[in-house]
């Protein structure tokens, strides 16, 4: 991978050589020069293989991996929910669908004995984490995505340039913010239309979160899995979440635990999403304490 360095040598001689060694060659940035391993010397041409980070110590950078991280109040608010529970049984996490701790009337639904009282903190708990999702998704940038994970790579603040903007990693990081969008968008729209409003959006809504929610993981995880160990551990949730889709669709859910089935669709999504948000915080704020000690001692 190639990283940019300013150029902080005098003006470059006539012909347009700068002062650079036979094995270092020049990309432009605006007005000045930057140096990079890898580019043909002499050329105002980005090499493909070149990428110009943008600057992961920025607000929206720490906003946005603040948003992922906020996906971990669903286990709170489940939690309490299910401490609410009215039914004539208890409700189980091996049995009960997530869904029906957001119904909004106490009955039969399904054949399932359903009464929530708290449904109004279960479905503003799935909005606030389908929000935490979209705003990661808008703030962290693809070019940032293919970096944050990877310690001590340089980041200066800038624009991807050229054809680095549409190489694999950059690919990859854009489609993995789409679907984490889109996932996010499916758990909206479950706490807006909750299952006993009779409408198909709720299972759209819940089939959007579990299919983007895996696959976000999966290339995120493909993407971080040599810049970081939590990279396998997203790898792992994209996995676990997507086989147990596959197995909830082959069987229609009519499986003795239900409720285990689903959630190994949603909690791995819910981890996984909250691990990358960690992983981003974590590379923002080391790069805001380096930069804040690099300041107190140029004073």
């Amino acid at each position: 991978m190639l990283y940019p360095l300013s150029y902080e040598g005098g003006h470059p001689r006539a012909g347009g050589q700068g002062p650079v060694r036979s094995d270092t060659d020049i990309s432009i940035q605006g007005e000045r020069a930057y140096y990079a391993l890898g580019m043909t010397a002499g050329t105002t041409e980005l090499s493909a293989g070149a990428l110009y980070y943008p600057d992961v110590a920025a607000t929206r950078s720490y906003v946005g991996a603040l948003a992922k991280l906020s996906v971990l109040q669903y286990f709170v608010a489940e939690a309490a929910v299910i401490g609410a529970w009215a039914g004539e049984e208890p409700y189980s996490r091996r049995t009960g669908y997530i869904s029906d701790l957001g119904a909004l009337a106490c009955g039969d639904f399904g054949g399932r004995d359903v009464c929530s009282p708290a449904h109004l903190l279960m479905n503003a708990s799935f909005v606030v984490q389908g929000l935490g999702m979209v705003i990661g998704a808008l703030l962290l940038g693809s070019a940032l995505m293919c970096c944050a994970a990877r310690p001590g790579v340089p980041i200066r603040r800038g624009r991807v340039p050229g054809r680095a903007r549409w190489g694999a990693g950059v690919v990859a990081a854009a489609a993995a913010r789409l679907l984490t969008g889109t996932a996010g968008a499916g758990t909206i729209i479950v706490g807006l239309v909750p299952e006993d409003t009779g409408s198909a959006w709720h299972v759209a809504g819940a089939l959007m979160y579990f299919a983007a929610g895996a696959l976000a993981l999966l290339v995120l995880g493909w993407l971080w899995l040599r810049q970081s160990p939590l990279g396998w551990f997203i790898l792992a949730c994209g996995a676990v979440s997507l086989a147990a889709l596959i197995a909830g669709g082959l069987t229609g859910m009519h499986v003795p635990e239900p409720g285990t089935l689903e959630r190994l669709m949603g909690y791995p999504i819910t981890l996984g999403i909250a691990a990358a948000g960690l992983v981003i915080a974590q590379r923002v704020q080391h790069e805001r304490t380096v930069r804040k000690l690099a300041r107190a001692q140029a004073r």
